[in-house]
């Protein structure tokens, strides 16, 4: 099969590897579209040490079966691999269990590529109509769902909430506070291209700097600016919801945040549940129509690299399509 492949920092090639085979409980799936996330480019970038080159990215996928009993079946993938046996997966906190995986992430590799094996439990039906390549934002929109689900359980029934950064994981957060229930919402995205496309494509009200105090806080992109930007307007008795894995220090008014009783909370992933709530509500249209994205083909994947790089794409996310 074909697939793109870290080799070195800013360095991608497509090519030949062996086509991926499928373990027990395991199916086989073709993959019709899948995802550049920002840790992808963390990883491209030289900055994830987590992603050693070489290396098949790519965790944000929808495709096709096509071995087994379910042959044929439309699939949206949840990357996370988890054991399903320790005291995190059986109370419903898969994303903390203590031998999970990632597809992207050594020992498996990611969905990049024409064809990727995964646990028959990993794989969410995607209804006739909905396009694959728009199932494939279900990972994404997950992260910022549980995030969001998280937020809500420390100030529920928020009157503003703000999100820093207007990238996928950004405006995923935009959508899951509009969608649950979130009356103002506000995000901030410095990129004036990707701000004027954020205002045609979502409700929100979208800045370039922040002004005023906010219920919650969403940081999706997780660097020392952004985290000071967090605790400065978060209200007293707000809560920070992390996302971001930009850098790992600095930034946070820990003074402030100590007397004016604000929670920060580190937010990973998704639950399994999580997942396939985002996922019927992606089917529902309840996270709108989801046309903040550009598709290009697998074989255009570095230079979609070196355009987000380079900062020329003003969508939210790139999809590749691997036929």
């Amino acid at each position: 099969m074909k697939a793109l492949i870290y080799d070195a920092p800013e360095r991608l090639g497509f090519r030949d590897v062996p086509e991926p085979v499928a373990g027990p409980g395991e199916r086989l799936i073709r993959v019709e579209a899948v995802g550049i996330c920002g840790s992808d480019m963390h990883a491209y970038l030289g900055h994830d040490d987590r992603r050693p080159a070489p290396l098949i990215l790519g965790h944000e996928a929808a495709g096709v079966i096509v071995d087994g009993p379910d042959k044929g079946r439309r699939v949206t993938i949840n990357p996370l691999v988890t054991c399903g046996e320790c005291a995190a997966c059986m109370a419903g906190r898969e994303n903390l269990c203590e031998a999970r995986q990632i597809i992207s992430m050594p020992p498996k590799d990611g969905a990049f590529a024409q064809f990727v094996a995964m646990p028959e439990r990993n794989l969410v039906t995607v209804p006739e109509g909905v396009p694959l390549d728009r199932a494939a934002l279900a990972e994404p929109l997950a992260v910022s769902w549980h995030a969001v689900r998280l937020a809500l359980q420390v100030v529920p029934g928020p009157d503003r909430a703000l999100v820093l950064g207007g990238g996928a994981i950004g405006l995923a957060a935009a959508l899951a506070l509009t969608a649950m229930g979130v009356p103002g919402v506000t995000v901030v995205e410095p990129n004036a291209a990707r701000r004027d496309f954020l205002a045609g494509v979502c409700r929100d009200h979208v800045v370039a700097e922040a002004d005023g105090l906010f219920d919650i806080v969403v940081d999706a992109v997780g660097y020392a600016a952004t985290r000071k930007v967090a605790s400065a307007r978060a209200r007293p008795g707000g809560v920070i919801a992390h996302v971001g894995l930009g850098e790992d220090v600095g930034g946070l008014d820990i003074r402030r945040m100590t007397l004016q009783e604000i929670t920060f909370i580190g937010t990973y992933t998704y639950t399994a549940q999580d997942f396939r709530d985002t996922a019927q509500a992606l089917f529902d249209g309840r996270l709108g129509r989801l046309e903040w994205f550009e598709t290009r083909g697998l074989d255009e994947g570095a230079a979609a690299f070196a355009d987000l790089r380079a900062g020329k794409v003003a969508a939210p996310k790139i999809v590749l399509k691997p036929w």
